[in-house]
């Protein structure tokens, strides 16, 4: 089942499948989400390198339901999910 990416609201919270924060709404753009530049490419344990300063877009194909809190929880945990992130 596909996530409805019109119930993703800006500076929602993005976590990985472990609960561990990935980065925050700006807002989604077409069939990606964009990251807030601010938080986009924060270190995760485990992750490798440092992508701060531009955005970062996460696929729809991530993303695994939208909580009811609002928070955007993806199918991957946190350390993996940021190698998935695509640059802008």
């Amino acid at each position: 089942m596909m996530v409805d990416l019109s119930q993703i609201k800006e500076h929602a919270e993005v976590i990985g499948a472990d609960g561990v924060h990935v980065g925050t709404v700006d807002h989604v753009e077409g069939d990606r989400i964009k990251l807030t530049k601010k938080d986009s490419g924060a270190q995760v344990e485990g992750a490798t390198g440092s992508h701060e300063g531009h955005h970062h877009y996460i696929s729809k194909g991530l993303v695994a339901e939208v909580e009811s809190d609002g928070r955007v929880r993806l199918s991957a945990n946190a350390d993996v999910a940021v190698t998935f992130e695509e640059e802008k």
